[in-house]
């Protein structure tokens, strides 16, 4: 047959190929006639006989015209306009033989099916069906033309997008969203995060909802309220786009998995109720128990021992297990096994998720909820941990509890979609500009330290050196390694020891609500696991499994203790560890590891008989073991009573100190010069001699440390990359506050004496030789009046010499500090060139 050439309608050519083809098809049909005649009715048709005649030659029809053909290059718009014209010549054919009525039966069928009938040819004679076939191949190239208009759904939502073209269009659509969503006037955004994840070989995308919402509202009003039926669709989509550009990435992952983050609206896990099912919830809280890591079966296929067919796949979507009823190729009832090689597995992990202590309300038990982890989610995140979950509110019939409350229960949980950690939200890099702006003009403030210790609980009167203990523990210091199995915590720990009714509690109570995660307890209602770690059963898989405790819920955090004095012995041996090392060892049923627990402890406690007795020293005072005092880095003793003024500027300046500590925490890395050591190291010389003399406070080794982790954190307060002078006097100044307070109040004052040096701050040694030189001064100019040779007052010179004796008496060896001090410059003093005198450059 004579294929159809692009000539005219009109054209001679065109009426010698429509004759051609109807004297052809008339000799088919008539050799067709004669092999069925004859004796077909008694022998029956035989249509092996003489088929060669079907594909004899015929000359006049095995022949193409080859008569003004261009056998030139034809580019994409010379063909695409060649196509047209070709369909257009083909539809009026159709049309022409219709009302002339000459093509009837199976030609007429087939030519209209090539064709197109008249209803599927829209105005411009292009076939319907082609036009759309054109269009879904370039469609990802033509913006705003869609296959299906999405906003206008018809029927149910759920049976709308269970529809091919409805998820073909899903597809399209999200798939543009992938490769050229951008924010204004940015470059697109997902591109670099698709080719990050393939590179780090992972198989997540995380995806912001925010950007969704603004891309396609529509999809992402259906992936909250139905994500079990849109997330499949967005994790093909995000694969066949990583696919066009990493064609090896299916070699290496099977799946790729959007992770929705910043959902808008979350919900308390107290909160869930059953409108919550079957949708996207987003629910924060602390992780107190892990399973292990179990393979859970994903697609599964099935042998039949009977006849051995190979059934399945069956895809597995609940926590049940798929049972079979009976073969479909012998009907038999099994038995059944599972295909091991041809049946899909995922990881399977349960965690379970309990409310922030932050966040229970007074006097309420916290809620919890388990939380499945799928896939590369497993072992995101540890107890002890702080979460944030984005998931799908899920639930499943439960046999044992339906069979003791006689009536339908299920249990509910949450199949996470995205999980991040809380610590990661009080990172610095969530504090605005404005936050950071405020902070740093803070921290240009020269007494921001001061008003720092002034701030912390305003509403206490005096107890300065408590506060200031309590400042320093929020700061914290840098912990070190100085091997790769040697580790030194950062992490300051404190005591508080003083009568009933003095205000422990209440500066505890104020660290809770200033440190960005404290967890509180009290010694008499806390155990040794409720403060370490618990050991528990499965229900589901029959396993043991770790519970956290207070110290590993306060991981990165503070642990406060009230009561302290109250524990057991056997309760407060088991801290030992943490308080030190900072983990927690598990040897329970099998169960052999380690907890982190890199949180500050302070303590709260009453002495013995209920009130101090300064007569006796710290440790008769208190019933507390020397190896659990020498892991406190201050011990502060509490005599005074509370003052119920509150100080409203200083209240005011509280709303602050939060953000002002976290920006510190995250950002600064003070580091102690070398130059520094034998200061600190002199000083716990001298610390150690007097505690073996006045048997007052134990002084350990790990005292050394405490005063570089406390000069380490007063540099944070400034938020300094390195340690100065004067953060190390203010740190020798607390540590000895605290031996010296310790002591009997017979020792204290000779302890005082002999380190005054150390415990007078350096702006008072500054101001008592400040005084000492205009005392000198005066000397001079009332001994030159008597004389009668007065000098010029504005370049009135005092000897360095006279001044170094003055203040010998004062203990005071060293004026070099007090020269570069702003107290003398701003005095209106300066040194000569040889520095040999002090001048007084100003009256």
């Amino acid at each position: 047959m004579s294929e159809v050439s692009d000539f005219p309608l009109d054209s001679p050519q065109a009426d010698r190929d429509e004759r051609e083809f109807e004297e052809g098809a008339s000799e088919v049909e008539g050799d067709s006639a004669s092999v069925v005649g004859g004796d077909s009715e008694e022998e029956g048709e035989d249509l092996m006989d003489n088929f060669e005649a079907d594909y004899r030659p015929m000359e006049h029809l095995d022949r193409y015209e080859t008569e003004g053909l261009d056998t030139a290059f034809i580019d994409d718009a010379t063909m695409e306009a060649r196509m047209d014209a070709r369909a257009a010549a083909e539809a009026a054919l159709a049309r022409r033989d219709r009302q002339e009525g000459r093509l009837t039966g199976h030609r007429r069928g087939l030519i209209a099916a090539l064709a197109g009938d008249e209803s599927d040819v829209d105005d411009g004679d292009r076939p319907r069906r082609r036009r759309r076939l054109e269009e879904a191949q370039a469609g990802d190239d033509i913006e705003g033309e869609y296959e299906i208009n999405l906003e206008e759904t018809r029927g149910p939502i759920k049976e709308w997008i269970a529809k091919d073209n409805v998820r073909r269009e899903i597809k399209r659509r999200f798939a543009r969203f992938l490769r050229t969503y951008a924010q204004e006037g940015g470059d697109p955004i997902y591109p670099p995060l698709l080719r990050a994840m393939v590179r780090t070989n992972c198989q997540s995308l995380e995806l912001d909802y925010v950007d969704l919402a603004n891309g396609l509202p529509v999809v992402a009003v259906w992936v909250a309220d139905m994500p079990r039926d849109i997330l499949p669709i967005l994790d093909e989509t995000a694969k066949e786009v990583v696919l066009d550009e990493f064609e090896d990435f299916g070699d290496t992952h099977s799946n790729v998995y959007v992770r929705l983050a910043n959902i808008p609206l979350e919900e308390s896990i107290r909160d869930l109720r059953h409108f919550h099912l079957n949708s996207l919830v987003r629910v924060d809280g602390v992780v107190t128990r892990r399973t292990g890591v179990y393979p859970q079966l994903q697609r599964v296929m099935y042998d039949c021992s009977r006849c051995g067919a190979v059934l399945g796949p069956y895809i597995q979507t609940g926590d049940r297990e798929i049972r079979l009823g009976s073969c479909p190729s012998c009907e038999s009832k099994g038995p059944f096994s599972i295909n091991v090689r041809e049946t899909v597995y995922r990881n399977y992990q349960k965690i379970t998720l309990q409310e922030s202590p932050g966040s229970v309300p007074a006097g309420r038990l916290p809620r919890s909820k388990e939380v499945i982890l799928l896939t590369d989610l497993v072992d995101g995140v540890r107890p002890g941990e702080e979460v944030v979950v984005t998931g799908i509110y899920q639930h499943s019939f439960e046999a044992g509890q339906n069979a003791r409350h006689g009536f339908p229960v299920y249990s509910t949980s949450i199949e996470a979609v995205h999980l991040a950690r809380r610590g990661e939200l009080y990172s610095a890099a969530r504090l605005t500009d404005e936050d950071r702006a405020e902070v740093r003009a803070l921290a240009r403030d020269p007494r921001i330290a001061a008003r720092i210790v002034k701030s912390i609980a305003p509403s206490i009167y005096g107890h300065e050196g408590v506060k200031h203990g309590v400042a320093l523990a929020l700061f914290g210091g840098q912990e070190k390694h100085p091997s790769a199995t040697h580790r030194l915590r950062g992490d300051i720990n404190m005591l508080l020891l003083g009568d009933p009714g003095t205000a422990k509690s209440q500066f505890l109570k104020y660290v809770e609500k200033a440190a960005h995660r404290a967890v509180y307890t009290t010694g008499k209602g806390a155990s040794a696991v409720g403060l370490t770690a618990s050991v528990h059963k499965d229900a589901i898989t029959g396993e043991w499994t770790l519970e956290g405790g207070a110290l590993v819920l306060a991981d990165r955090g503070v642990c406060l203790i009230d009561e302290f004095d109250k524990m057991n012995d056997a309760d407060r041996v088991s801290i030992h560890e943490a308080m030190e090392q900072q983990s927690i060892s598990i040897s329970k049923a099998g169960i052999v590891t380690q907890l982190q627990a890199r949180c500050s402890v302070l303590a709260a406690a009453n002495p013995v008989g209920g009130r101090y007795d300064a007569s006796k020293t710290f440790s008769e005072n208190v019933e507390l073991t020397d190896p659990i005092l020498s892991r406190f880095d201050i011990l502060c003793v509490i005599r005074d009573t509370v003052d119920a003024v509150n100080d409203e500027r200083l209240a005011s300046f509280v709303e602050m100190l939060r953000k002002y500590v976290t920006y510190a925490k995250q950002t600064c890395r003070p580091r102690l010069a070398l130059a520094d050591h034998d200061k600190i190291a002199q000083v716990y010389a001298d610390l150690r001699r007097e505690s073996a003399l006045t048997q007052g406070m134990p002084i350990a080794v790990r005292h050394l440390e405490s005063m570089v982790r406390m000069s380490e954190a007063r540099a944070a307060m400034h938020l300094r990359d390195h340690v100065t002078g004067d953060d190390i006097d203010a740190a020798i100044r607390v540590m000895l506050e605290s031996f010296v307070s310790t002591q009997k109040l017979s020792v204290q004052k000779s302890l005082r004496r002999k380190f005054r040096r150390y415990i007078v701050d350096r702006a008072d040694f500054d101001a008592l030789i400040l005084y000492k030189l205009q005392e000198c001064l005066r000397e001079a100019r009332r001994a030159e009046a008597v004389t009668g040779t007065l000098a010029d007052p504005a370049h009135f010179a005092v000897p360095v010499r006279q001044l170094e004796e003055r203040c010998k008496d004062l203990d005071i060896l060293e004026l070099g500090p007090f020269f570069a001090s702003s107290t003398f410059s701003g005095a209106g003093f300066s040194l000569s060139e040889d520095g040999a005198r002090v001048l007084l450059s100003r009256v």
